[in-house]
């Protein structure tokens, strides 16, 4: 009997000695694991899919000439989860950076860009990803030459490509020369070498053709603000709103509302609800008019040339509304620029700070704050 408990013991011992390894075994494949560099992902593999977290995480592949800015930027950019560099949309499998530069391999240097929709959006990454390349040009970027520094969006899901397309039709509006930016579904993205991972933290000093102070920069996307038809607007203004904004009126100084007004908020195009300025960069420049030293963003207002009242002056107007704001002089204060938004009270709208998120402005709080 003794001998038989010996024998099953020492069977028992076996056993886990067999399946569980010593701890320097264990600890050996550990470090072993952790020293290996990564390996190549291939989208087009369905076993190497990345994890989703949740239906909230989606991703996009980018190209925007040298990988390293381009993947900073993104990662600074709101709701982004994770950012990698690689090579994407080439003929052949796990090329080497040496083997994109030298053997045209075709690949194009490209980042992987995974985020939260709960909390951006492809059409907003995309918007900044355009304030940051030059879609006109072909196969160079900054200073870098050649096909694997041309630009590309890489899509997984097929429903993805009406908004990349309407974002390039937008944005062709503003260049002469057609955009070149090359669309199409992703087709095997392997990352790149370990050292081309995060070069720019490794690497503070390190080449970037891109200013990644735009990722703080912010953007408002005029899809959200449409212009209503003219009777919605007659109907929704008052004879002065309507007067001003749609026939060039100006109303008397010193009349407005907001003249002497310096509530925290930020203050939108009262026909389209469009953010134009916030209350930070709101001054009294004692001329009876509601004024700015700037608008929110550069790009939410245009410039038009106004020669009535005999006198050459510079008319503001909203981007969405094409409403008249009023005029911008260079007469404002030194230190913030030098300009003078002087705005008609009538073309605008308050929306206070603590009433932001609730009527869908949250996103530019910081501005006010």
């Amino acid at each position: 009997m003794k001998l038989i408990k010996i024998t099953g013991l020492l069977l028992v011992l076996v056993m886990v000695i067999t399946a569980c390894g010593s701890n320097d075994d264990r600890e050996a494949k550990m470090t072993e694991e952790a020293v290996m560099p990564n390996e190549p992902q291939n989208v087009n593999n369905a076993s190497m899919e990345m994890p989703t977290v949740s239906e909230e995480i989606k991703e996009i592949y980018l190209a925007g000439g040298c990988f390293w800015g381009v993947e900073e930027y993104m990662s600074r950019l709101v709701g982004v989860i994770d950012v990698t560099s690689g090579y994407a949309n080439g003929s052949t499998e796990n090329p080497t950076y040496e083997e994109v530069i030298y053997n045209g391999t075709g690949h194009a240097e490209t980042v992987h860009v995974t985020y939260d929709a709960s909390q951006t959006d492809l059409r907003t990454l995309l918007l900044y990803y355009f304030k940051v390349i030059d879609p006109t040009s072909l196969n160079k970027q900054g200073n870098d030459r050649g096909a694997q520094y041309r630009t590309g969006i890489y899509y997984t899901e097929e429903a993805e490509l009406p908004v990349i397309n309407q974002v390039i039709a937008e944005q062709q509006e503003f260049y002469t020369d057609p955009i070149v930016v090359e669309v199409l579904p992703l087709d095997g993205y392997y990352l790149a070498e370990e050292y081309h991972q995060d070069y720019l933290i490794k690497n503070p000093n390190g080449y970037c053709h891109i200013d990644l102070d735009l990722a703080y920069e912010t953007v408002i996307d005029p899809t959200k603000y449409p212009k209503p038809a003219d009777g919605v607007i007659k109907e929704m203004l008052t004879e002065l709103q309507y007067e001003v904004t749609q026939n060039d009126g100006t109303e008397r100084a010193y009349t407005s509302e907001y003249d002497g007004f310096y509530e925290p908020g930020i203050y939108v195009d009262i026909v389209t609800g469009e953010p134009l300025f916030s209350s930070a960069d709101k001054y009294d420049s004692k001329t009876g008019w509601p004024s700015f030293t700037k608008p929110i963003v550069a790009e939410v207002v245009t410039h038009k040339e106004d020669n009535t009242l005999f006198s050459k002056r510079t008319e503001v107007r909203s981007r969405t509304g094409d409403s008249h704001l009023g005029h911008v002089f260079n007469d404002g204060p030194k230190d913030k620029g030098g300009l003078r938004y002087c705005m008609n009270g009538a073309a605008l709208q308050f929306i206070p700070l603590n009433e932001m998120e609730a009527q869908g402005y949250g996103y530019l709080t910081s501005l006010v704050e």
